[in-house]
């Protein structure tokens, strides 16, 4: 009868809301951002980030005073995969910097550096160490050092700079501050000391057999006085001046006797010409080093490259940016409260907006037309609008959390990062594909499930508008960016509570129209009462979610390409026949349900890669220049030589998923007037492809204050770069242009 149906009507979203819940947790986790990283220890020796613990200590075997020994040190664990910097950090890098403040009397000599390891990275190779490793640093305490009668320790301070890296770098930095008894034996480190001072290349007298010179387009070293247990083995080669062979490449070594014999080639990209090579060599994490005189005539030096002023001031700005950025370790300034308001407001707006959006509309419209069942119970209407309004927020400010957790941990993650993943583009356009098969009547829970569960909405109806609410949020999220961008990026350098506001602000904007909906009478006297319209708008509800459908598949099909769209669709097939085979009765049930279960098992096992490949079929930076508008795949190092060359650049962060990116790609961009001032200006069109995770891309909006897209960028040599509006609109592109 008409009367349940609304009651079954309404069973739908909480059994869609709990998928999309667990999509949202089964989520994988993004790849790893960059952003600068600045630590305080607070007058602490030790220093936390997600990616390095550096700890000061000192050994002082004997007390501290002069002519007794005394080291201190900086002691690097690292987490795995992560590594920092040698002396000399190879094709890229940074060693670590120590900058002391020490009693009078005392002066800190360089660090004796371990000997490294080498790290290759694609063509690259870089010089650095990974796990635990001490820095040394020996202390010469003269007789100026006097401490008074009273004093019984000396304290030490040291700011020390690092950067660390794994397949990107996030520069990061710590103040330290020990105190050590002056008399006594400090020495709880003294393992560490000692696998240092182990671990230290042994000074190795350059006879007249030892010596580097450079022949045929290669540096050849020749070394004698090696212990004899090395002759006859391969040593690892390490140069201390940078710029100079090829680090990636193995030298060619051989042993004549006692002369060991290598040869280097030089660097395609070589900036020194030394007169004196230091090397060390190494075995089994032993070293000995050498200064070996250079014979022979250097080849010319490539000219350096120079820093465009765009690229240096887009450099600074970032720098400037991260050095706000939150640390486990350090605190964050609280962002002024009138600017935190107007992200409020904007967040609450930008909130109430999405209700517009295609794939929210549905949701909220079976939730509303729900009041025509109980179209006078008014507490039912509250306490539902209540329900639907915690689940939103809870799933609000829960998303939130995730994103900064994860970009407190290093992840490159911006807001819609959900959509990233092919898998979850997949499962919700399954979770669509049953909702439109719902409510076209094609099955109905109460018939399919037991008893026991299809009676679940009917007894918890609460629990069925806080899941709504949940499923709204899942659908929602990847839309909100174009409203409340630099909102969303202010999150980024907020404390963890304003931040949170900010999406709770977001949620409740989302929230609003069915709260006040469920809280204003009025609302539920508009509606008609109860009849066959009920039955005519339910099935009409179900072509917005098919619409969803593709375009879910459109998204999928630019993240994994034709293969996985068409895997999808034929799987959405076999999804509805699976669904009608559960419909049936008696025989014909027995015997195409099990078909159909076994056949979309044995699809979803074939063809589940195809959805989800390793790799994308087409990465953004190898795809084709567009000849009709002239756009160009966006790369960091393109818009470097670009800008070097003079031009001016705009570039479009984008994504399948969004669909303000594609209204404005659809309008603005296409602008006959706005084109034809593009190519006038002799401006580059760069397009950054977010559809699937990209660490570069994410960096880049982290850089300019965003957190999603779009975001749309004028760079100009000698200019700091220009962000616009996230709705696009051809005056502001068209006035920006003629400022140029």
């Amino acid at each position: 009868m008409l009367p349940h149906l609304f009651q079954r009507l309404k069973a739908l979203p909480s059994l869609a809301a709990a998928a999309a819940l667990v999509l949202l947790a089964a989520a994988p986790a993004p790849a790893a951002a960059q952003f600068l990283l600045k630590s305080s220890a607070g007058g602490a020796s030790t220093v936390s980030t997600p990616r390095v613990q550096a700890e000061l200590v000192a050994h002082a075997p004997e007390g501290i005073g002069a002519g007794r020994p005394l080291t201190l040190g900086l002691l690097l664990t690292h987490a795995p995969d992560w590594h920092t910097y040698w002396r000399n950090p190879g094709d890229s890098g940074l060693p670590t910097q120590l900058t002391w403040q020490l009693p009078e009397g005392m002066d800190a000599g360089e660090i004796a550096w371990p000997v490294p390891r080498k790290i290759p990275i694609g063509t690259l190779a870089n010089y650095g160490y990974e796990g635990r490793v001490l820095l040394p640093v020996p202390v010469t305490v003269s007789q100026a050092f006097t401490p008074g009668p009273l004093q019984h320790e000396a304290t030490f301070e040291l700011h020390a700079s690092w950067l660390v890296c794994r397949q990107e770098c996030i520069p990061e930095e710590g103040s330290f501050t020990l105190s050590v008894p002056l008399e006594g034996s400090t020495g709880g480190h003294s393992q560490d000391f000692a696998a240092a001072a182990k671990a230290h290349p042994q000074p190795l007298a350059a006879g007249a057999d030892s010596y580097a010179s450079v022949e045929d387009g290669a540096l050849v070293l020749r070394v004698a006085g090696l212990p004899q247990v090395l002759q006859g083995r391969a040593l690892d080669v390490f140069p201390e001046t940078e710029g100079v062979v090829h680090n990636a490449a193995a030298p060619e070594q051989r042993w004549d006797g006692a002369l060991w014999t290598a040869r280097w080639a030089l660097s395609p990209e070589r900036s020194a010409s030394p007169e004196t090579l230091p090397v060390v060599l190494a075995q089994d994490g032993r070293g000995w080093r050498t200064a070996l005189a250079v014979q022979g005539s250097w080849p010319a030096t490539r000219p350096l490259a120079e820093v465009s002023p765009a690229l240096a001031a887009a450099l600074k700005a970032n720098a400037q940016l991260g050095s706000t950025s939150a640390s486990a370790a350090g605190s964050v300034d609280a962002a002024p409260l009138a600017t935190w308001l107007a992200a409020l407001g904007a967040a609450l707006l930008g909130g109430v907006i999405l209700n517009l959006m295609p794939c929210v509309f549905p949701v909220l419209a079976i939730k509303v037309a729900g009041f025509a069942r109980h179209a006078d119970n008014r507490r039912a209407h509250r306490i539902s609008g209540l329900a639907y309004t915690a689940g939103v927020l809870l799933s609000f400010v829960a998303l939130g959390a995730l994103m900064l957790a994860l970009r407190a941990a290093g992840d490159a993650v911006g807001w819609g990062f959900q959509l990233q993943s092919p898998t979850v583009v997949a499962l919700l356009a399954a979770l669509f594909t049953l909702i439109a098969l719902n409510l076209l009547g094609v099955f109905e829970f109460t018939a399919m499930l037991p008893s026991r569960l299809a009676g679940l909405q009917a007894r918890h109806p609460v629990t069925d508008a806080f899941l709504t609410g949940v499923l709204a949020v899942a659908v929602a999220s990847p839309c909100t960016a174009p409203f409340m961008g630099a909102s969303l990026g202010l999150t980024a350098t907020l404390p963890a509570a304003q931040a949170l506001g900010i999406f709770a602000a977001l949620g409740l904007g989302l929230a609003l129209p069915y709260l006040l909906a469920s809280w204003l009478p009025a609302v539920a006297r508009w509606l008609p009462r109860p009849g066959a319209w009920m039955e005519a708008l339910r099935r009409l509800l179900a072509f917005p979610m098919l619409a969803t459908v593709v375009w879910l598949t459109w998204v999928l099909g630019q993240q994994s390409g034709i293969d996985g769209a068409a895997a999808l669709l034929a799987l959405l097939v076999l999804l509805a026949l699976l669904v009608w085979a559960l419909t049936l009765k008696g025989r014909w049930r027995a015997a195409v349900a099990p078909l159909a279960l076994a056949a979309g098992a044995w699809l979803t096992w074939s063809w589940a890669p195809l959805i989800h490949p390793a790799e994308p079929p087409a990465l953004a930076a190898t795809l084709p220049t567009d000849q009709t508008t002239g756009w160009q795949p966006w790369s960091a190092e393109r818009t470097e030589a670009l800008l070097a060359q003079g031009r001016p650049v705009f570039v479009d962060y984008t994504a399948a998923w969004c669909v303000t990116c594609q209204y404005n790609k659809k309008t603005t961009l296409a602008d006959a007037e706005v084109l034809a001032d593009l190519a006038a200006k002799n401006v580059a069109l760069l397009r950054a492809d977010w559809t699937r995770r990209d660490p570069a891309i994410t960096a880049a909006i982290t850089a300019l204050g965003r957190s999603g897209v779009p975001v749309y960028v004028l760079l100009a040599p000698g200019r700091a770069p220009q962000v616009m509006s996230e709705i696009l609109s051809a005056s502001q592109l068209r006035s920006a242009l003629a400022g140029l």
